[in-house]
């Protein structure tokens, strides 16, 4: 028999949760099939979309949502709920935060492979293996990796403006019609300081994403990767450095240097900060396949997380790279170009301010110059901030 802690558990966090906001991932999931993974970084609100999902399909004598370090489990494994919560008649299990459970892979396959009949969404850390040893999930959970939001949402989420979503193809084309806002620029800078993670909303936003950046180093990328505290100190000192110099260039010698680690580990280092929702590493298109080509910069993860790590202002052709390549890489494989800034697909992307010029783009046939500090885009000339409407 289920805890009835576990219920009132989930009814409490119910209450609680607001159902007027839905996240661009909530539609996007098959939220019907046998095993669902929500993966992404810390504070994008993963919790919050479950929450919102059992809201709209109430059945409580089918459905239970726990999260993985509930004091449940300091008796009680997985394995158990989920034969107890089918005894009980459950269809559909919601388990959040399963990183923080001990043996969380193999335990739902087991129960995956025990109860043909019952459904389970987890949620976890960006950083999880599903490959990972025997307890390979990867043929079993559909995986959907979950990002912040995008300046479509923020606008909606914090300014009651709700706008529909456009295609690359429509934002190079120049068709994105925001008549709600007549003078944009004001609110776009202020999404970029504040308006990546959902809860900006709430009181103490920077202290917040401080925690944010701690926990995700010193717990997440040290639980997964079984790094000791030092070397810990050591990746967060690694974030400071490139966030510092982002648009980094990879220099591991020089990076391994400065840290105090080999040369040998920066790749890894940076690949952990990366899956973690830290960084972004620009690569080239050797590899021939998505995410194996060489890396050619580093860039802080989002523009909140540049202001968050900058002591001074951070620099504003930076913040404005880093927008463009967050923004887009959701949808799009994003990868470096030899004759401007980024390359998607055919067309090639310069970004720069207000008084960038075509001349490096102007002997392409899709080069397209990005303007921040520009209101309305003409010919092959785009607002910077169109491309936070891509998802």
């Amino acid at each position: 028999m289920i805890d009835n802690t576990l219920y009132a558990y989930m009814e409490d966090l119910l209450r609680q949760t607001p159902t007027t906001f839905k996240r661009y991932m909530f539609y996007r999931i098959t939220w019907n099939s046998r095993m669902v993974g929500i993966v992404g970084p810390r504070g994008v609100g993963k919790s919050t979309m479950i929450l919102q999902y059992i809201i709209e399909n109430r059945n409580k004598e089918e459905q239970l949502y726990v999260s993985a370090d509930h004091t449940y489990f300091s008796t009680h494994s997985l394995v158990d709920l989920a034969d107890d919560f089918i005894k009980e008649g459950g269809k559909k299990l919601f388990i959040d935060e399963v990183h923080k459970y001990k043996g969380w892979s193999s335990e739902l396959k087991q129960i995956y492979d025990v109860h043909p009949e019952l459904s389970i969404v987890f949620t976890g850390s960006s950083v999880l293996d599903i490959h990972k040893g025997e307890a390979d999930l990867s043929r079993r959970a559909l995986i959907f990796n979950m990002q912040g939001l995008s300046f479509r949402e923020y606008l909606e989420l914090f300014h009651d403006i709700k706008i529909s979503t456009y295609s690359i193809d429509e934002i190079v084309e120049n068709k994105v019609e925001i008549a709600e806002i007549k003078h944009p620029l004001p609110i776009f800078r202020d999404y970029l300081r504040n308006g990546y993670y959902p809860f900006s909303k709430e009181d103490g936003f920077e202290i917040r994403l401080q925690q944010v950046i701690t926990q995700t180093i010193e717990s997440d990328i040290a639980q997964y990767a079984d790094l000791n505290a030092s070397t810990a100190r050591k990746i967060k000192r690694m974030l400071a450095i490139v966030s510092e110099l982002s648009p980094y260039k990879p220099n591991a010698l020089n990076l391994a240097t400065e840290i105090g680690v080999s040369k040998n580990n920066v790749p890894d280092y940076l690949l952990y900060l990366e899956m973690a929702g830290m960084i972004g590493q620009l690569r080239d298109d050797t590899g021939g396949m998505r995410g194996l080509g060489k890396v050619e910069k580093v860039y802080v993860d989002n523009p909140n997380l540049m202001f968050a790590m900058s002591s001074n202002n951070p620099d504003i052709g930076n913040i404005r790279e880093t927008f463009f390549y967050n923004q887009l890489r959701v949808n799009y494989d994003v990868i470096s170009s030899k004759e401007s800034d980024f390359k998607i697909d055919s067309r090639v992307f310069e970004v720069g301010g207000a008084k960038k010029g075509k001349k490096q783009i102007e002997n392409l046939p899709e080069g397209f110059v990005v303007k921040d500090d520009i209101e309305f885009g003409h010919g092959n000339v785009i607002p910077l901030w169109h491309f936070g409407f891509n998802y």
